[in-house]
């Protein structure tokens, strides 16, 4: 899969996406990640790439003509490319929304900076524009670092163990259960003796009622959403009895 991020501030890039899964889907050839610097694309002395907004207005704007020099660039290499724009007002980013992005081959990210971009750089050239979270942050390279690692874990042979992604919390619509390896007793505190006892029922059974518990206490809204079956049902209505108490 490959990923083509346009931003002014490409060193921020040399971590995030340089070590661990990242790093080895990289060398496995898996992806192939590259940052391009918006500043390169401008024309004037100074590499100038934001400006005043019309109309006045408090901060700057990302200017058109930049990005759209950028943006062409890349795609005279990557025509197919999904483009996708960092922005606050973008559809949340969630678990499903990797999933998605993970079936394309190509996908080029733009991270937004100041007040936002020029808003014909959005009617030109953007497929989608998506957000982490409703929240503001100083731009946009967050967010697609973000992005691209979460996308990534859904691209086969990325992951040790192909079932990890489908246990994960968000993969059903619940949070995952509680996790342990060994010791099996550390501080007084022994791990539960369901994941001793090598019933693999029992054991789904008990971390299944562990995620329905950890989502009602934690984020019920999720519960909302989430198709549960009739057992799960049951069990959630014992569980906020035993809350009440």
């Amino acid at each position: 899969m490959k990923f083509d991020i346009l931003t002014l501030f490409p060193a921020m890039f040399e971590g995030p996406l340089t070590e661990s899964i990242i790093r080895r889907a990289a060398e496995k050839e898996l992806v192939d990640i590259r940052v391009h610097n918006i500043r390169d694309y401008a024309t004037d002395r100074h590499q100038v790439v934001d400006d005043a907004p019309y109309g006045g207005g408090d901060g700057m704007v990302m200017k058109v003509e930049p990005l759209a020099a950028c943006i062409e660039a890349v795609k005279r290499e990557r025509p197919a490319a999904r483009v996708i724009l960092t922005t606050p007002r973008g559809r949340t980013f969630k678990h499903e929304v990797a999933r998605e992005l993970s079936r394309e081959a190509e996908l080029i990210l733009i991270c937004g900076r100041y007040e936002g971009v020029d808003e014909r750089v959005r009617e030109l050239f953007v497929d989608d524009e998506l957000s982490i979270g409703d929240f503001v942050l100083t731009g946009g390279e967050l967010a697609a670092m973000v992005m691209v690692d979460a996308i990534v874990r859904f691209i086969p042979g990325v992951l040790g163990s192909a079932g990890s992604v489908e246990t994960d919390s968000f993969a059903d619509g619940l949070l995952e259960y509680p996790q342990y390896t060994r010791p099996a007793e550390f501080r007084g505190l022994r791990v539960p003796d369901v994941l001793l006892s090598g019933n693999h029922a029992e054991v789904s059974r008990w971390r299944r009622c562990k995620s329905l518990e950890k989502t009602r206490i934690e984020r019920p809204d999720l519960l909302v959403e989430q198709v549960v079956t009739p057992s799960d049902r049951a069990y959630l209505a014992e569980f906020e009895r035993a809350l009440r108490q």
